[in-house]
């Protein structure tokens, strides 16, 4: 299939249908149609660029901090010293690393182009349709990590991969933080917790280099970092939009404003952040194909999400079928069984049925006796997920790793 015709289809569906057209040319295929970075710069926040190629960029000032702190032994004791440090407003501990603590205080920054009254709009849209954001953002989003070969063999291999549940949690930590109406101002948790993350992403490069299953590019470049900005925003605003939730424009710009302040934080340079939601479906299309597929660390590490999704739905994981169902919904058929999710005859039909309607529903779009009685128990399932991965944001703390996955 030519590119043209490929990326009509990517583009003329929303998330659900767009994730289900990446069967139709395989990760190498993708990469040999997509050619060089091909994504205009103008399209950006920054609104010209570098000319740089994402998938040769990494974080030229994290980086080298990092493998420096990691050679001197110091990690544990900045650990150490960060495990209190939570407020945006709250003023680093004594005794950091000198070089640490000029990094952070230069990371911590909020960009020139930050707009208050923005996010507490966008403060405002989490707290309207936070289930939604849950869904696509934490269970959604980490369906599609795990047929993300890179992202899948990092996490694996890295020492979070040991301890998925654990890692889970440390990863949702953001989804917690950035809800709040303040969450980037003054008692906010997210700027915080965005600076900590980009430490953890610049130690495990380095130490991932080190590892004997890791070949190839050093990981979590600034594509790797784009693929998965776009798994998280531009997948659940058109998850949003498919399913026909209530957005105002104002709404999604605010939305849009939000995610962008998150990338920036992470280290992604604005010159790569799309500047409007048209660019970022553009520049998803683009990146996502050629950077997804199936492997065995991704399957295993699936196995264990699904695993973990049916037990906080039910003790003993009695409805797994269910939530292999909703996973496969999520993410379409192609994604769904590159991660070696089974099909469920009974439940798949059901899924694809029943949520939309139950959206609807919430929405007031349809009156209650549309509703079918499948969708009570997503409705049940979801309330249970949202409350987990909420509660654990608020009571995990991210620390920078030391080492890999133990052999």
């Amino acid at each position: 299939m030519a590119e043209l015709s490929r990326r009509e289809v990517l583009m003329s569906g929303t998330a659900l249908g767009a994730l289900g057209a990446l069967g139709m040319a395989s990760p190498a295929q993708a990469d040999s149609l997509s050619g060089d970075w091909g994504w205009p710069a103008s399209g950006s926040i920054a609104g010209s660029g570098s000319g740089a190629d994402p998938r040769w960029v990494w974080d030229d000032v994290a980086d080298p901090l990092l493998a420096s702190l990691l050679d001197r032994g110091a990690i544990p004791e900045v650990n150490r010293l960060l495990h209190d440090w939570n407020r945006n407003d709250q003023p680093l501990p004594a005794g950091l690393p000198e070089d640490l603590r000029a990094f952070i205080e230069q990371a911590r920054q909020l960009p020139s182009w930050a707009d208050p009254a923005m996010l507490d709009a966008a403060g405002r849209f989490h707290a309207l349709k936070g289930n939604y954001i849950v869904v696509l953002t934490i269970v959604g989003a980490g369906m599609l990590a795990t047929a993300i070969p890179k992202e899948a063999r990092a996490v694996y291999y890295s020492a979070g991969g040991a301890d998925l549940k654990d890692r889970i949690a440390k990863t949702n930590i953001l989804a917690y933080a950035v809800r709040p109406q303040n969450a980037w101002g003054p008692g906010g948790t997210a700027v915080v917790e965005a600076v900590k993350t980009r430490l953890v992403h610049a130690a495990v490069r380095h130490l991932l280099k080190s590892s004997p299953h890791w070949s190839g590019p050093i990981p979590i470049s600034q594509e790797d970092m784009l693929v998965t900005w776009h798994t998280l925003a531009t997948y659940s605003m058109r998850g949003m939009r498919e399913w026909q939730v209530r957005i105002s424009s104002t709404e999604a710009a605010a939305y849009l404003h939000s995610v962008q302040m998150l990338g920036h934080m992470l280290g992604i340079r604005d010159e790569f952040l799309p500047a409007t939601w048209g660019s970022s479906y553009a520049q998803s299309d683009l990146v996502l194909p050629r950077n997804m597929g199936p492997t065995s660390e991704g399957v295993e590490l699936n196995a264990i999400l699904r695993d973990m999704l049916a037990e906080l739905t039910s003790p003993g994981g009695v409805d797994k079928p269910l939530v292999n169902a909703f996973s496969r919904y999520l993410t379409g058929d192609q994604v769904a069984d590159w991660n070696g999710i089974r099909r469920e005859p009974l439940w798949d039909p059901a899924v694809k049925t029943a949520w939309p309607l139950l959206v609807r529903f919430r929405e007031g779009l349809i009156g209650l006796p549309l509703v079918p009685a499948a969708a009570w128990l997503l409705d049940e399932m979801v309330k249970k997920w949202t409350t987990y991965y909420l509660t654990k944001g608020a009571q995990t703390k991210i620390v920078i790793p030391t080492g890999n996955r133990p052999s």
